[in-house]
């Protein structure tokens, strides 16, 4: 067994959206050192070129698309515009997303709809534009990968009142699942990560509090780079061939290794 090999991704070709900040920056970041040649999008072009420029000087090669995909036209346009450059896509990341808090009875109609437009409806109206450039990558032998970037707040309860947010994680795990039973036939293989703290401008928290943050969580630290970039190229890799709709949390233990709050207990317990 080459385990090298199984985690080689040299010479595939990759999109992430969201890819010039945060999550999508680390796992952009992480298929360049692993000889992807990589596309990222973002709404603001000069963030977005600016990031492909600096991926690009460790040695590989980040091109940039900025594009609001926050709109199925939007989404389709992108779709376009990478296929007139590439004729096969192996490797989808629908990082792109958005976020609101407000108070339940203020909570506007725009916050719903601005968060669930793109962090749910984009993922599948992108991955439906580019599925002829992932049928032409994907065989049985090498499959194409879609990877959502879901969140831990789509499967713990959260103290934070953003009710779009939740709802559209939550969604885009279900989503995964259900897309993944239907592309699989097709030889693309459809996951999910759910990042905890990471530091992003989307989680102000861990970026400006990250020791205060690191208290709560399991591992007693917040995510890095490394951790981010490692399970992306797990399951975009050889590697994680046999990994079909599941969501990988990557949360230091939030959501599966924190015991529940004292004073409560089961069947079989006597009460704290």
């Amino acid at each position: 067994m080459n385990t090298k090999e199984l985690f080689c991704l040299k010479g595939r070709v990759a999109l992430v959206t969201g890819g010039s900040r945060g999550i999508g920056k680390m796992i952009a970041a992480g298929f360049i050192a692993e000889g992807v040649k990589v596309y990222i999008t973002a709404r603001k072009a000069d963030a977005c070129n600016r990031t492909a420029q600096e991926l690009s000087k460790q040695g590989g090669s980040c091109i940039s698309i900025p594009m609001d995909i926050s709109t199925v036209a939007g989404a389709k346009a992108l779709a376009a515009e990478l296929m007139q450059r590439e004729p096969q896509l192996d490797i989808l990341v629908n990082n792109a997303g958005a976020a609101w808090g407000a108070p339940f009875d203020e909570f506007p109609e725009q916050g719903w709809d601005k968060v669930m437009n793109l962090n749910t409806r984009t993922p599948f109206f992108l991955t439906q534009a580019l599925a002829p450039a992932l049928r032409r990558s994907a065989s049985a032998t090498r499959p194409a990968k879609v990877i959502n970037i879901a969140s831990i707040d789509g499967i713990y309860l959260t103290h934070n009142e953003t009710y779009s947010y939740v709802a559209s994680k939550a969604g885009l795990i279900q989503l995964t699942r259900l897309m993944a039973a239907r592309l699989v036939k097709d030889n693309i293989h459809v996951t999910a990560i759910a990042p905890g703290a990471f530091k992003s401008d989307m989680n102000k928290a861990a970026r400006d509090h990250s020791e205060q943050v690191a208290q709560l969580i399991p591992a007693r630290r917040i995510g890095t780079d490394e951790d981010m970039a490692g399970v992306a190229i797990f399951l975009a890799s050889r590697a994680g061939d046999y990994v079909i709709g599941s969501t990988i949390t990557v949360d230091g233990g939030v959501a599966f290794a924190t015991p529940a709050a004292r004073g409560t207990y089961s069947e079989d317990e006597e009460p704290v």
